[in-house]
């Protein structure tokens, strides 16, 4: 079973950003870069299922600048088998993603594509949904656990009334979540083999696909920094200051 887990360079989850001097966007420089979090949960749970002997290859894929390689290699230390990169420097919305990974799936027929619930750049939650609806194939989102019985797919996924079951037909699309699974540091050993796994490079002209702007940014802002809380001196000055100020009784 071939597994294809598309995967995101975002700013590293420890790191605080800081909005540009123009309100353009995030500024990224000098900052440290990793893959998105969610997304390396995905590729751990590939690398698990490889080493259950259930796939057979596993294929990380991106869409970027060329510094996103970066992040492919260490996909490839952490088990994966083979990087596809798209190269580009254009901020694409999650359906212009989706797209190029559809285009990518018809020439790798994975069995299984896994990828992150959301970037925690974007916080869409929209390329997963977007790519099955493009494919034609089943989905399960928020993935708690994943198992592959024969050519079935038993997913348990996170609902806000608890868990819930599902089981679909193989190739299939999952997105997963936090609960998944705890990801793997890469061994020095890995890394340094992962150099040498083969990465290939290619644009989204040659893939065919014809992208739109979806959607235009027009400003980023940092969030209203939080004002300072005050003492009260009752339970009365309380209850009058939520009714008559805060309004929220």
């Amino acid at each position: 079973m071939k597994v294809l887990v598309p995967v995101k360079r975002v700013v590293d989850a420890n790191v605080k950003v800081r909005v540009n001097a123009d309100n353009t966007n995030v500024d990224t420089a000098n900052l440290k870069m990793a893959i998105n979090p969610f997304c390396e949960i995905a590729v751990e749970e590939a690398v698990r299922l490889k080493e259950a002997g259930i796939a057979t290859e596993i294929v990380v894929a991106t869409i970027g600048p060329k510094a996103s390689q970066e992040q492919l290699r260490t996909a490839m230390a952490l088990g994966a088998d083979r990087g596809i990169h798209v190269e580009t420097d254009e901020e694409l919305a999650p359906l212009s993603i989706a797209k190029i990974l559809n285009a990518i799936q018809a020439n790798e027929q994975a069995q299984l594509i896994m990828l992150g619930k959301q970037s925690i750049d974007g916080d869409n939650n929209q390329t997963g949904q977007m790519l099955a609806a493009l494919a034609g194939l089943p989905q399960a989102t928020f993935a708690s656990e994943v198992k592959v019985e024969g050519e079935q797919l038993v997913v348990t996924r996170e609902i806000d009334g608890g868990l819930q079951t599902l089981k679909m037909p193989l190739p299939a699309i999952v997105t997963t979540d936090l609960r998944l699974n705890e990801p793997r540091y890469a061994k020095l050993p890995n890394i340094m083999k992962a150099k040498r796994k083969p990465l290939d490079t290619i644009t989204v002209d040659s893939l065919g696909v014809t992208l739109k702007q979806h959607q235009k940014v027009l400003k980023v802002t940092p969030p209203a920094e939080r004002q300072a809380g005050i003492m009260v001196a009752s339970v009365e000055e309380l209850v009058d200051k939520l009714k008559n100020e805060a309004k929220v009784i």
